[in-house]
């Protein structure tokens, strides 16, 4: 496992880490002891950096990982969660969304008191860009104030966003006080948008997470999630290329991963699993080496949809 330091924090994060969405069941139905033994097993194989939101199965993510931490030293891990975005149990699509100071600072306790911890190294104000961009305001003027006094407390170590739109993007990390960026879907095999962000961010020294190096889901080979906003033309190109990777010899998730980790801009990939089987596979392909004529032939297969911008804020829509 190799280690950089995030920006101007100084945590010394690995360069392959965890998203507990999984852990939420928001990809699929889990048992939370499989979630446990992904993350004990994390922390074996060197993986430091872990990373959670209330929202993610509606606090079920923050629980089943503030069980699977319980009893391990902190100072063996380095744990995110965000602020801002809140998702009751078996409502997902029927988020709260407030970035006040008064639901932050609620929020926070209640992510501390599910995770069994009383510091929280970073907190990324969440998908403030929802609801058609109406909460952009309030996240600047209240959240991103709100996550600098904590952070002046003494109770968060880092302030960070968590959002998709590139647009906006620009505007964070040119007006709001962060430490660290995680943005999802833009460094992976079918978008490197997030490449745009890297002068901003080394002119601030700017930590960059990079997350879902699988497109959520869209280059696992498997069932994508109904709330992914593709339509079936763009699922069904992701299935063909799928399909020719096997035809191939390979895996699009191992060609995925691996064009994720190769030559990266980004201090930590990061990606979400509950399987322990998923996690030691994952694992074996980041060490193997880089396919670049295969990964070469996939992207041309998906010409038509690479940096294409989804709409993750319609995507809720697709659940029912």
């Amino acid at each position: 496992m190799e280690y950089n330091y995030l920006g101007k924090t100084d945590l010394h994060v690995s360069n392959v880490s965890i998203g507990a969405s999984a852990l939420g069941g928001v990809f699929r139905d889990i048992d939370e002891s499989d979630g446990i033994a992904v993350v004990r097993e994390a922390l074996e194989e060197g993986i430091n950096y872990f990373d959670v939101a209330p929202a993610y199965g509606g606090t079920v993510a923050e629980t089943v990982l503030g069980k699977a931490l319980h009893g391990i030293q902190r100072e063996r891990y380095i744990l995110s969660t965000k602020a801002g975005k809140y998702t009751e149990p078996g409502s997902y699509g029927k988020d709260e969304l407030n970035y006040s100071e008064k639901r932050i600072r609620q929020g926070l306790e209640e992510s501390m008191q599910r995770l069994g911890v009383d510091y929280i190294d970073i907190v990324h104000l969440h998908d403030f860009e929802y609801q058609g961009f109406s909460k952009v305001d309030m996240a600047f003027e209240e959240g991103f104030p709100t996550l600098l006094k904590l952070k002046e407390e003494g109770k968060i170590g880092a302030v960070s966003a968590g959002i998709y739109p590139m647009k906006l993007w620009y505007k964070v990390i040119e007006e709001a006080p962060v430490d660290c960026i995680l943005t999802h879907n833009h460094y992976c095999l079918n978008d490197t948008s997030g490449l745009q962000l890297v002068p901003g961010c080394k002119k601030k020294n700017i930590g960059m997470i990079n997350a879902s190096p699988f497109a959520s889901g869209l280059l696992t080979g498997g069932k994508v999630a109904d709330w992914h906003p593709a339509n079936g033309v763009q699922r069904e190109l992701f299935e063909k290329a799928a399909h020719w990777c096997e035809q191939a010899g390979t895996h699009i998730a191992k060609l995925a991963l691996q064009f994720s980790l190769h030559n990266t801009p980004f201090q930590t990939t990061m990606f979400s699993t509950a399987r322990l089987s998923s996690l030691k596979r994952n694992l074996l392909w980041a060490q193997e080496p880089y396919e670049q004529e295969l990964i070469a032939k996939v992207r041309n297969m998906l010409a038509s949809v690479i940096d294409h911008q989804w709409d993750y804020d319609a995507g809720v829509d697709n659940v029912t």
